[in-house]
């Protein structure tokens, strides 16, 4: 089978391109990596069968291509393995009518290191497909056979690198290993009435969770030998490799974080665990004065939202410490403006933003807060200055940036009123 490659040649990682002093592009990842630095000392490739029709979502939509936050699921679970640096090569399998879906959704997010094949009736089909194409050294493929390959579920797509090394490193000395979970409810078995049989022990069985890593050959020899029962009606690739490979499977302890988004509620959950993911840092772009209003904003975003890191930086050092900030997977900025409704700083730092990418793979937030004095100018001339951020929102929205403005208009006696400009955007 022909792999397709897809991709552009923008960043040579997924998200956010980065401009190091020589002009290199470098890219961030969507989440802090827990293993960063380690690496399994060989060569490692992954195959993603993404061909199926979603029938327990109960939605048209095949599952992998339903969107959360306006982005198709298997864009999160790409962005989850292009991150790991020595996954060399992603082979992903899709029914041929979404073909033309699948590079669309690699083009508009910049993924790389993607190859694309057909794939087959059954998940065992699409997963023999996409070996064979790391197999086949074809002419001009840009794809070679790993040593090791993992195989992964598209719609799982909070995979930590931690939990890939694991297994990767375990398949590297035993041939096969794969991420467990303790059984949450007890199997049962019934009987051909159905009455109960009998029951399993909970505390002897585990729950076979994705991802598994098996030696190439290993895996592509019991394949190769399987038979097409197994291909028709099998669901378990290591059950494969004991079969065909004599080969018994390392078993590791995986983090709760590896289910698979299954039905129509599970979307929802996803949803609720990307926002809180992004939503966990706020960074202060002010002035390079100190302010005694700017200190009290901070203090008291501080104590409301104890839950949240947030962090100040003088504006004046913005671009260089942006490239840090969005390393650290900030996806939140307060801009203050004191004594200035002119709006150029924030728009400077939307004008970075911009350039960053930042907004491909997640909606950006950014706050623009202007501080007034009771008596410097009339208020009415204040908010009619500031009311044209309502189109430069409009404006900024196509590009996944939210942006809202605050004016903060303070008399000499030390109160503080404020009023939340309306910019027909939902923070």
């Amino acid at each position: 089978m022909e792999p397709r490659p897809s991709g552009g040649s923008k960043p040579a990682e997924p998200g956010p391109c980065l401009r190091s002093p020589g002009g290199a592009c470098q890219a961030t990842s969507a989440y802090s990596l827990s293993s960063a630095g380690a690496e399994p000392g060989c060569s490692v490739a992954a195959v993603l069968p993404a061909g199926g029709c979603g029938e327990r979502m109960g939605v048209p939509t095949p599952k992998q291509f339903c969107p959360i936050l306006e982005r198709p699921l298997i864009s999160y679970t790409l962005q989850a393995l292009e991150r790991v640096c020595w996954i060399k090569d992603i082979v992903v399998a899709v029914t041929r009518e979404n073909m033309e879906a699948m590079d669309g959704i690699i083009q508009r997010y910049q993924h790389k290191r993607i190859s694309l094949v057909e794939s087959g009736v059954t998940r065992h089909r699409s997963i023999f497909n996409g070996l064979k194409a790391l197999a086949e050294n074809r002419p001009n493929s840009k794809l070679s056979k790993p040593e090791v390959v993992i195989i992964h579920d598209a719609v799982r797509p909070f995979v930590e690198e931690d939990v890939l090394l694991k297994v990767v490193t375990a398949a590297k000395e035993h041939g096969a290993a794969g991420a467990v979970r303790p059984l949450v409810s007890t199997v049962i078995s019934p009987s051909a009435d159905g009455c109960l049989d009998h029951s399993l022990e909970r505390a002897r069985y585990k729950a076979s969770e994705m991802p598994q890593a098996f030696l190439f050959d290993v895996i592509y020899e019991a394949y190769q030998q399987c038979s097409d029962y197994d291909l028709e009606f099998g669901t378990e690739c290591l059950q494969l490799a004991l079969k065909y490979c004599h080969t018994k499977a390392k078993l590791v302890e995986g983090s709760p974080d590896l289910w698979k988004v299954t039905y129509k509620r599970d979307l929802y959950a996803a949803e609720s665990i990307i926002k809180e993911r992004i939503s966990q840092q706020i960074c202060i772009f002010m002035g390079t004065k100190e302010n005694e209003h700017v200190r009290l904003l901070e203090e008291m975003l501080k104590n409301e939202l104890k839950h949240v890191n947030i962090t100040s930086r003088p504006r004046c050092h913005a671009g260089r410490d942006l490239q840090q900030i969005i390393l650290e997977q900030c996806y939140n900025f307060v801009c203050v403006n004191v004594m200035n409704f002119d709006f150029q700083e924030t728009q400077k730092l939307l004008g970075m933003l911009e350039e960053s990418h930042l907004s491909i793979l997640y909606p950006v937030v950014v706050v623009s807060v202007h501080f007034f004095d009771y008596n410097s100018v009339p208020f009415g001339e204040k908010m009619e200055n500031l009311m044209w951020i309502r189109e430069f929102a409009k404006e900024v929205k196509k590009r996944n940036i939210l942006l809202c403005g605050l004016l903060i208009y303070y008399p000499q006696r030390n109160e503080t009123e404020g009023w939340l400009l309306s910019c027909d955007q939902k923070v």
